[in-house]
């Protein structure tokens, strides 16, 4: 699913209109809508709705809203700024044929009238400006929104209590069912009044929203921090809008139907090879956990053969914790990392079809020579290795090389999966730089590397070396734990090994190395994302442990759906 700016949805709507759907029809399908996601998971009979109308067309939905909510016998109020009850404003005079009470807020003394509704009321709905924020809010309806928030002890920077965000964006018709909470339940038409849509930055006047319902596509800004904590749930409304039209977007928004069509074929008479064997390079004295983490995701992932390479002196150590997974012992330095274990290794390698380097690694220097020889940066030519995931502490060894991709050598775009320390080393910049435009730093380094880029953290971004990129839809603390970067390297890793194999078998070109990539990586990270989301069901959002994902990731799988 496309991710869209306020630009962008503008340039879709009047093409839509341009084609036929009004900006009329458009306008009472949102409000429409709007009211169904209220009526879908609550009765409103009989219960008490403010609807807080603004100016332009957001207003205009939430007058629509309003007007359906009343004939599903709810009690409306109409709260309004700035607009006047004009006889050319059809909506507001359809609200106003039905006998619908409103207070313009011009005429509020002191917000009494507006204090005195918010505390009748068992809903709230924001419609004053959706993607209209231009400015900073300031005047009668900073006022305006300082007091609902007020009233309702809700804070812009924190995320509501009734809804978590981290929910899997969901189509309007199916949706998750919460229980409203003491407080009214606030919904957003469009966005929370004062959340940025394209950048995710969030006025300081903003309450947060326990539901949005937002139109044809989501918003950027919805998926950017910290204007997500602002979101709630977020439903997406159908409004007539072809999906095709956004087709050329580059940045998309991973969705299940997604993943589904990407996952790969498992035919009833496959057998382990048909599923690649993955070598995990990985480990060393002072961590031993690293390897049996990644090894086992890799299996999890569907991996039809994991081959742990490791040092020779933590052979018996981690091979005590690990069954399904085969071994390759090799030269050490006293437990870390000797560059004499590259040449072995490139040499067993040659027989894989992905190659996962870096978890728990370390960081001595020996070990930074063996990353070296074994890329090829140290050599004189290649080692013609697989396809090839770099985490954790590979990752340091590039960033401690001099252009490093100008030296490495590659057979395919490698996947890169840092964490924003790791990406901000590797730029040579500042966590807050990445952390600013993690998309615009995922796509413009995924191009100079010639990399897949997995930009770990809330909302990861996989980017592809023409910049493309998508956000896999989770932000979920209890992901913030050590060893979850293994087994999501791991996961990657198994996929890769599945995509590079069907790819032999089909006899694809070199071309589909990079699709497959992208592809491991993409699926990987919504897998060992939605594993993290049933982690936290199930442990809460502190607590869980990394290896509590293992065995959640076929769970996943097959929440997703199986081929």
């Amino acid at each position: 699913m496309k991710l869209v700016t306020a630009e962008k949805m503008r340039e879709l709507e009047k093409r839509a209109d341009a084609n036929g759907n009004t900006y009329a029809a458009m306008m009472q399908r949102a409000g429409t809508l709007t009211a169904q996601a209220l009526t879908e998971q609550w009765s409103v009979d009989a219960k008490r709705v403010l609807v807080l109308v603004g100016p332009g067309n957001n207003g205009g939905d939430g007058l629509v809203c309003a007007r359906a909510l009343h004939d599903a016998s709810a009690k409306i109020f109409l709260y309004v700024w700035k607009r006047e009850p004009r006889e050319d404003d059809v909506n507001f005079q359809e609200c106003r044929a039905r006998g619908i009470e409103f207070t313009r807020a011009e005429e509020d003394k002191n917000l009494a009238h507006l204090k005195a509704e918010i505390a009748r009321a068992d809903f709230i709905v924001d419609a004053f400006l959706g993607t209209g924020v231009t400015r900073p809010i300031e005047g009668l309806l900073k006022q305006i929104l300082e007091k609902v928030k007020t009233e309702l002890g809700k804070d812009a920077n924190q995320p509501t209590e009734l809804i978590s965000p981290n929910h899997r964006t969901t189509e309007l018709s199916n949706h998750l069912t919460t229980q409203p909470s003491n407080h009214p339940t606030l919904l957003a038409v469009d966005l929370p009044t004062g959340l940025n849509p394209d950048n995710g930055a969030l006025d300081p006047a903003t309450v947060p929203a326990d539901m949005t319902v937002t139109f044809a596509f989501p918003k950027v800004g919805q998926y950017t921090f910290p204007g997500a904590n602002a979101v709630g749930q977020l439903l997406i409304a159908d409004i007539g809008i072809p999906r095709e039209w956004a087709s050329d977007i580059p940045l998309d928004l991973a969705t299940d139907e997604e993943i589904r069509a990407r996952l790969p074929r498992r035919q009833r008479d496959s057998n382990k090879g048909t599923f690649g064997k993955a070598m995990i390079v990985a480990g060393s004295l002072e961590f031993t956990g690293a390897p049996v983490l990644a090894a086992t995701a890799a299996g999890r992932a569907g991996a039809g053969l994991v081959t742990l390479a490791l040092p020779r002196t933590i052979h018996p150590i981690v091979a005590g914790k690990l069954n399904e997974a085969t071994y390759l012992p090799l030269p050490d330095a006293e437990g870390a990392w000797s560059p004499e274990a590259a040449k072995p290794l490139a040499e067993r390698a040659r027989d894989y079809q992905a190659l996962l380097v870096g978890c728990g690694l370390g960081r001595e220097e020996s070990t930074l020579q063996f990353v070296r020889q074994l890329f090829g940066i140290d050599a004189a030519q290649s080692n013609d290795l697989p396809s090839v995931v770099i985490d954790a502490d590979a990752l340091y060894a590039l960033a401690e090389t001099e252009r490093w991709w100008e030296r490495a050598q590659f057979s395919a775009p490698p996947i890169l999966t840092p964490h924003p320390g790791e990406m901000a080393r590797l730029m040579g910049a500042d966590i807050q730089k990445v952390q600013r435009d993690r998309i615009g730093v995922a796509g413009e380094f995924a191009k100079k590397w010639n990399a897949v880029v997995v930009l770990k953290g809330a909302f990861t971004v996989i980017a592809a070396p023409d910049q493309s990129a998508t956000l896999i839809p989770f932000a979920n603390p209890a992901l913030a734990t050590a060893g979850t970067g293994d087994v999501l390297a791991g996961t990657i890793a198994g996929f890769l090994a599945q995509y590079r194999a069907a790819s032999t078998r089909a006899a694809r070109g070199d071309d589909s190395a990079a699709e497959d990539a992208f592809n491991a990586a993409l699926v990987g990270a919504y897998i060992h994302g939605l594993a993290g989301e049933f982690a936290a069901h199930r442990s809460g959002q502190a607590g869980a442990l990394a290896g509590d994902l293992l065995p959640l990731l076929p769970e996943a799988i097959n929440s997703v759906g199986v081929n």
